[in-house]
């Protein structure tokens, strides 16, 4: 049984750090209540500036005095794991590498990853059940996870899919050290002790550098990859601004660190929520399938911007569940947030989930209901930041129609393949001690369909 959030916060030093971790949510709910939208407190062992509400979480974003930055809020998180990663950069250096990074994310890219991305999809989640009997409780988002870093090293760094026990053993080696980057976020230990989060995140590390390397090496040398160089890897060694600039080889690990971790943490929570909406709620599910049916075989990205469905969905699951609930940002200089006065050199905590459940700005916001971002509704427009999971202001996320492309196809191939339900009455249980993973593991009743070809618009399904 949970501990109440009075006795949590009541803990010396980490008395927030536990009340989050228990009930994020909650807490941030509590605090905009008990404090309103800027208050301070202890949090992982330091003084934290805590931001909720969509006018205080939209004012840091804007940073219009640019007093808030971004590296050294999220290098107290995850610098050293993440380090010169896009999103760890700020100002005019930010500026420079954002422009840099922008054309490994054209609509034309975009086009081509969809190409690569359909068939990868398709095969990978044939794969999943090994009959048709319903009832074993699937567990679904280990296999995301897995389905999700695969198509992030064939798209990203043009791989060949692993086929040999060894390629498959390296593979996981690398998921595992993404999860341990992430999951260092919230340490109560930040030093390398052996055993510990911080540790093994530390050496997670030293095992990405070394299998970008390797293969960043290839490609200097002249392999074009899999994909023919038209992966996002080769896409980062040949992007060129006018005057001749280009990143050197560690900007382009540093950068494929923080993307490979982006793109396939984001794709898989939020394709892991949609399968327990739409598993518990079977008309928004053959509403989608329908849908799904109608599509190419292989959707171009201009096809599943056309289905109104998948984006209600997607956009549904990203208010209820969004990837990266709190933003971190430190002060470079002092300032003040809804007229409340921050220090300079003042860690923030951006906790922008509290603002996708808030009533005033959604109707009964804790009920899956797709059509609130519908054309007749636009709930979303309620306040200019009542939506962001994918952040605001100059460092929202450059990845975000990349991570919606690879959602829609996800879901388009599950929905032809499979019918679901979610089994559990209760919500499903999420950890926070980094993204929010489902701590069981979404164990779902998966069931093969019938006739998984594509039928024409309008045949029956």
């Amino acid at each position: 049984m949970p501990l109440p959030a009075a006795l949590l916060r009541r803990v010396p030093y980490a008395g927030p750090t536990l009340e989050y971790v228990a009930d994020p949510l909650g807490m941030m709910l509590r605090r905009l209540d008990e404090h309103g939208p800027v208050s301070h407190a202890p949090f992982l062992g330091k003084t934290w500036t805590i931001v909720v509400g969509p006018d205080a979480c939209d004012e840091v974003l804007r940073n219009k005095d640019k007093a808030f930055a971004n590296g050294p809020g999220w290098g107290e998180l995850v610098g050293p794991f993440f380090d010169r990663g896009l999103m760890l950069l700020d100002f005019s250096e930010h500026l420079g590498h954002r422009r840099l990074m922008q054309q490994a994310f054209t609509r034309d890219r975009l086009e081509e990853y969809a190409a690569a991305l359909s068939p990868a999809i398709e095969a990978g989640v044939a794969a999943w059940p090994a009959d048709a009997t319903a009832g074993t409780g699937f567990a679904a988002y280990p296999a995301l996870k897995q389905l999700t870093l695969d198509l992030a090293t064939r798209v990203f760094l043009g791989e060949e899919e692993p086929t040999t026990p060894e390629a498959r053993a390296e593979i996981d080696r690398v998921n595992a050290a993404f999860v341990a980057c992430v999951q260092a976020a919230t340490a109560f230990v930040r030093v390398p002790l052996p055993g510990t989060r911080w540790g093994r995140a530390i050496a997670g590390r030293a095992l990405l550098e070394d299998f970008l390397g390797r293969r960043l090496a290839r490609r200097r040398g002249g392999d074009p990859g899999a994909a023919g160089g038209r992966d996002l890897f080769t896409a980062l060694l040949e992007a060129e601004e006018d005057g001749g600039e280009r990143f050197d080889d560690r900007a382009v690990v540093d950068h494929v660190v923080f993307l490979l971790m982006a793109a396939h943490d984001t794709s898989t929570l939020t394709t892991s929520t949609l399968l327990d909406q739409l598993g518990r709620h079977p008309d928004w599910q053959e509403r989608c399938r329908a849908d799904a049916l109608a599509l190419p075989e292989h959707p171009t990205l201009a096809d599943l911007e056309a289905v109104e469905s998948l984006d209600l969905v997607m956009k549904e699951a990203l208010r209820l569940v969004p990837p990266v609930p709190v933003l971190a940002r430190r002060t470079v200089a002092a300032t003040t947030v809804q007229g409340v006065a921050v220090p300079a050199d003042r860690l923030v905590a951006v906790m922008l989930h509290a603002s996708h459940h808030l009533p005033g700005l959604w109707t009964d916001p804790e009920r899956f209901d797709p059509d609130r971002f519908g054309p007749e509704r636009r709930e979303d427009k309620s306040h200019q930041a009542a939506w962001e999971p994918f952040g605001g202001g100059v460092h929202k996320c450059l990845g975000m129609h990349f991570a919606g492309l690879e959602i829609k196809l996800l879901l388009v191939h599950l929905l032809r393949r499979y019918r679901w339900t979610t089994p559990a009455t209760a919500p499903t249980p999420l950890s926070y001690l980094s993204l929010p993973v489902p701590t069981d593991g979404l164990p779902l009743d998966l069931v093969p369909r019938a006739g998984r070809v594509p039928t024409p618009a309008g045949a029956p399904s």
